[in-house]
């Protein structure tokens, strides 16, 4: 098994990158979001899966462990294959499919193009109990999008020992109620915790 490679970019496009690594030249299938996260050129490091097949053995790049770990939780569920995943990967940031998941909203990963309803339910029912039992790593909530206040109470609360999902409840009541808006993180998390 090859954990990472790293290398010079001698090659770089939203599919693939080519790296040098001792004087070999690995050509490593990627995301878009670990595209738009490595440089146009220059060292690079890339978590790598091997996926291997009857007529190919294909490397697929990651810039971080936990988007590894996501493809490998992916490609574990009945139907889904390495290049299914990668599109998944391509379309939303790995905090926003873990959140679908987690969320039970499969419409999120049906909007993925070749993933049909029967699939995207399979994906959540297989994986949903899982990632609930993860919290959410400092690298994830700091690649949330549009991070807020809201998001950073919701890390903070997760990391205070509660469940996500509910979690999310409170301070999704606190939005509600209109309160929430000018709060700060640290207002929300006293806020959030008056209802846990």
């Amino acid at each position: 098994m090859i954990a990472y490679i790293e290398g010079q970019i001698i090659e770089k496009n939203p599919a693939y990158v080519i790296i040098d690594s001792g004087g070999i030249g690995y050509m490593i299938n990627i995301s878009l979001f670990t595209y738009s996260r490595i440089p146009d050129s220059g060292n690079v490091k890339l978590f790598t899966h091997l996926f291997i097949k009857e007529d190919a053995h294909v490397l697929y790049g990651f810039t971080t462990e936990n988007e590894r770990e996501l493809f490998r939780e992916l490609i574990s569920v009945s139907g889904v294959g390495p290049n299914t995943a990668r599109m998944i990967l391509s379309s939303y940031a790995p905090v926003e499919i873990k959140n679908a998941i987690i969320e039970n909203n499969p419409d999120l990963l049906k909007s993925v193009k070749g993933i049909g309803n029967k699939t995207a339910h399979r994906i959540v029912v297989d994986l949903r109990d899982h990632f609930k039992k993860e919290p959410l790593t400092k690298e994830e909530f700091l690649s949330t999008p549009n991070n807020t206040a809201l998001n950073e109470a919701l890390s903070a609360l997760v990391m205070l020992g509660f469940a996500k999902n509910a979690a999310q409840k409170a301070l999704d009541k606190i939005a509600g109620s209109g309160k929430g808006q000018n709060l700060s993180a640290e207002a929300l998390v006293k806020e959030a915790l008056k209802k846990l």
